[in-house]
């Protein structure tokens, strides 16, 4: 079993920025995990946002595109997402995910982009 823990969520006004953290309880699992980042809006289903592949290997949905980026710490058995020029629709809870040896879920951290 794997417990994912997020952090970094919060309050930001529009064009801000925020750095989203999730780390594993297990190093073994991380390593061998694909990692990735969902979100859920209010009313809407959740959705894929980025992922990155055991060798650092990226990608993103076109929503996010050119202002996300997704990095992970193997050492720390962590994986970071960086949001900048954030938008009101990006507003959401955002879950940690991870894909190896089986699928596991963090418990989301509220990102809010609000004047």
């Amino acid at each position: 079993q794997v417990q994912l823990v997020e952090s970094g969520g919060g309050l930001v006004q529009p064009g801000g920025s925020l750095r989203l953290s999730c780390v594993a309880s297990s190093r073994s699992i991380f390593s061998i995990s694909a990692m990735g980042w969902y979100r859920q809006a209010p009313g809407k289903e959740r959705e894929w946002v980025a992922a990155i592949s055991r060798g650092g290997n990226t990608n993103y949905a076109d929503s996010v595109k050119g202002r996300y980026t997704i990095s992970r710490d193997n050492a720390r058995s962590t994986v970071y997402l960086q949001m900048n020029s954030l938008k009101p629709e990006d507003t959401a809870v955002y879950y940690c995910n991870a894909a190896g040896v089986g699928q596991y879920w963090g418990k989301g951290t509220l990102v809010t982009v609000s004047s």
